[in-house]
């Protein structure tokens, strides 16, 4: 009779929780106690006993060997996917306290999450692939791309995203195009949001904080008559950190033009409004989803044009819903999964200046406006099935069809030609709608694709599996891509993992960098085509000692035909052409640690070097070195402490940008938790954020090519701040 004491998931780690008898046979398969070990009340008694002497294999796969889908489609164990994956569940986003998925994905090795000047939207930085509108990543809900054609971001007015709804969040550092398609460049990242089984009854809660922060939310989970039912609303509102700006363009032509019309120093406009609401459906095979994000009065941030406007704001709204019918055994050997999904995106501008009143010498009294709005719609239809009639193999095959339609451009604004009369607006001009004429900034127009795909996980022998895929796209507005991915992974023994993988993946030309038009800084061009990288892996896993789990990624990529934007010979504008080159390489390394009963310890630390090829200068903005740690405790019954800190290190400047690295900063957030275990009733939380009140910047953009730097001191964020919150099981 082996003896474990079992020990609840807190965090990265483990934390005593109480008293159960496990009953196994020593036959018993791993997963089959696990799931045992599932269904258990862990709020029952002192002591574990489990009659199995495969007591580290329990351990193994609770704790350490997280599943994921994202890599392949298929369930499996992070450490023997055929991707580099990270894995966090809601368990870890309550230990963080972290009220923001950007938050979260703080938490990630070789991802740091920067800011944009424009309404301080997030650029998920992988491995040193730095870019303002972020176009490669691929951000998922539910499997499904929430990508916007104009910028091929999440959109510009993304708002953020809260976690009381996400059930776990993946992500793949690396390519993902064989599987996913456009856009999986750098990275994907699939946020799956909680069904009934997680919900398990009625969840309400309450969060008030810094800044003018309330939050509420209410989450539902039961089965009606056989239907199970997941519904959620959520809703935020805050007036926003307010860190100064110490200068911003227009400071910059008060000094060309000897007036005092900009607003800085200033604080940065971070207010806004958010409103969620999903529901999740399920019977049988078939299963129905539906949601509704709503974003009103979002500030601009440090402003559209990188200066100070405290009264322009942006309003967004997302609609989406899919079908989905998956049947495990629709046949003999074969597993089919078939999904038709819709999106709507709208997002729009309301009162904004680029330029404040009596911008331009006083040319402009009433400022520099322009409001611009865009709404695009997706529908996509996707098909895939597992085959397992071959020994040894399981095949996926892949087949789906997507219609993006950008359905509405409108703009207003006080620039560029008259649409009535064809000649330049003089400067002071009223404000002039140009919508649905050729004036403007952007075209309304459509792009359709459709994909194959074809992959095969093949056990070569016990402790050998390769996996090797391939996926064509074919678009309407640029052409085709084939991208191929192969990983060996090799298993000698259950502690010890090691990962051979290389993978080619395409990032789409945004609808900004075809059809953009009439906008004084930058035209579109039909001649883009689409990045290309190249990306090897060599990851390695390792269980060292019961409580002890270390990782270490090596990585080498090469991003061919980089999009950028290059001067028009005789004219101010810039255009973009496929024309830059980067190479980057780096290292991963993580572990986890249970320190005792009563405390576990997680850390990370990431090494990129990424290199402009064009003129062999470091791509800059991204933190060259990162570490973070994390570690919880439970203090007293019921009562547990988290602590964790962020390191963010060498930060070169772009090639040109004259102005100093970028400062280095350590945060550190204190979060103390109570939660009712017995009942599992009550939960109740205090945290600091930014707890020594750190000065931390994200880079700002760098010289135009007229040398101007508009915001000189780089972006500021949050400083120390804090919140409460209360949470509620019925």
């Amino acid at each position: 009779m082996k003896r474990l004491t079992f020990l609840n998931v807190i965090g990265a780690g483990l934390i005593l929780c109480g008293t159960l008898t496990v009953e196994a046979q020593e036959d018993d398969t791993e997963q089959a106690v696990i799931d045992s070990l599932k269904r258990l009340d862990f709020a029952q008694l002192p002591e574990v006993e489990v009659s199995l002497d495969a007591a580290f294999d329990v351990f193994d796969g609770l704790i350490q060997a997280k599943k994921t889908t994202v890599a392949t489609g298929i369930k499996q164990s992070t450490n023997r996917a055929p991707s580099v994956t990270t894995v966090i569940t809601a368990q870890d986003i309550e230990a963080t306290g972290a009220r923001d998925l950007d938050e979260v994905l703080e938490t990630v090795p070789g991802l740091h999450v920067a800011k944009d000047s424009n309404l301080y939207r997030p650029i998920y930085t992988i491995r040193g692939m730095y870019s303002v509108n972020n176009p490669e990543v691929l951000v998922l809900i539910n499997g499904i791309p929430i990508t916007g054609l104009l910028a091929g971001d999440r959109g510009y007015a993304w708002g953020g995203m809260p976690i009381n709804m996400i059930s776990r969040i993946e992500v793949i550092r690396g390519p993902g195009s064989a599987v996913y398609g456009a856009d999986a460049f750098a990275g994907v990242i699939n946020i799956m949001t909680k069904t009934k089984d997680d919900i398990k009854g009625t969840e309400v809660g309450t969060r008030i904080g810094s800044f003018k922060t309330y939050e509420g939310w209410v989450l539902y989970g039961d089965t009606w008559q056989g239907i199970d039912v997941a519904a959620s609303l959520e809703y935020r509102t805050t007036d926003g950190q307010k860190s100064t700006v110490s200068a911003d363009a227009q400071t910059q032509f008060d000094k060309l033009f000897g007036t005092h019309a900009s607003l800085a120093p200033g604080p940065v406009n971070m207010g806004g409004d958010s409103i969620e609401a999903r529901i999740d459906v399920k019977r049988g095979y078939w299963q129905a989803r539906a949601g509704y994000q709503g974003r009103r009065n979002l500030g601009t941030g440090s402003g559209i044009a990188q200066a100070l406007d405290p009264q322009g704001y942006s309003s967004a709204d997302r609609t989406n819903a899919d079908l989905t019918y998956h049947n495990p055994d629709i046949a003999t050997h074969w597993d089919v999964t078939a999904q038709l999904s819709y999106l709507d995106i709208v997002w729009q501008i309301f009162d904004d200046k680029l330029f404040p009143s009596g911008a331009f010498g006083g040319t402009y009294p009433d400022g520099f406006i322009g409001n611009p709005s865009v709404a695009d719609r997706h529908t996509r239809l996707d098909t895939f099935a597992f085959y397992s009639g071959f020994q040894k193999h399981l095949i996926r095959l892949g087949a789906g069809y997507h219609n993006g339609n950008q359905y509405e451009v409108t703009e207003r604004k006080n620039f560029g030609i008259d649409p009535t009369t064809g000649l330049p607006l003089p400067p002071g001009a009223s404000v002039v709608d140009v919508t649905d004429t050729p004036y403007a900034f952007q075209k309304e127009v459509k792009r359709k694709n459709w994909y194959l795909s074809l992959q095969d996980a093949w056990t070569l022998a016990d402790e050998w599996e390769l996996t090797a895929g391939v996926r064509y796209d074919d678009y309407s507005d640029f052409g085709s891509t084939t991208n191929p991915r192969t990983a060996l992974v090799w298993q000698p023994h259950r502690s010890f993992t090691s990962k051979l993988m290389y993978g080619r993946a395409f990032r789409a030309p945004s609808f900004i960098e075809m059809y953009s038009t009439n906008n004084p800084n930058q035209l579109g061009s039909l001649d883009v085509t689409p990045e290309i990288i190249h990306t090897w892996e060599l990851a390695f896993d390792y269980r060292a000692m019961e409580n002890l789990h270390l990782a270490a990624n090596l990585f080498h990529y090469k991003a061919t035909d980089k999009i950028q934007l290059v001067p028009v010979p005789g004219a101010s504008a810039m255009v973009f052409k496929n024309v830059g080159v980067q190479e980057g390489q780096g290292l991963e390394l993580e572990a986890r640690w249970k320190m005792s009963k009563r405390s576990s310890l997680l850390t990370n630390y990431s090494y990129v070097k990424a290199t402009n090829k064009d003129n062999g200068s470091d791509i800059g903005n991204y933190p060259q070195h990162s570490v973070y740690i994390r570690t919880d405790w439970l203090l007293i019954p019921n009562w547990y402490l988290d602590l964790q800190a962020k390191w963010v290190a060498d930060r070169k400047r772009p090639f040109g940008d004259p102005r100093p690295e970028i400062a280095d900063y350590t945060t550190a957030d204190l979060t103390l938790r109570y939660k009712d275990i017995r009942e599992g009733r009550a939960n109740v939380a205090i945290s600091v954020r930014n707890l020594f009140n750190t000065d931390a910047r994200e880079p700002s953009l760098g010289p135009d090519s007229s040398g101007m730097i508009s915001i000189p001191d780089d972006l500021p964020l949050a400083k120390r701040n804090l919140f409460v919150e209360f949470r509620y099981r019925f």
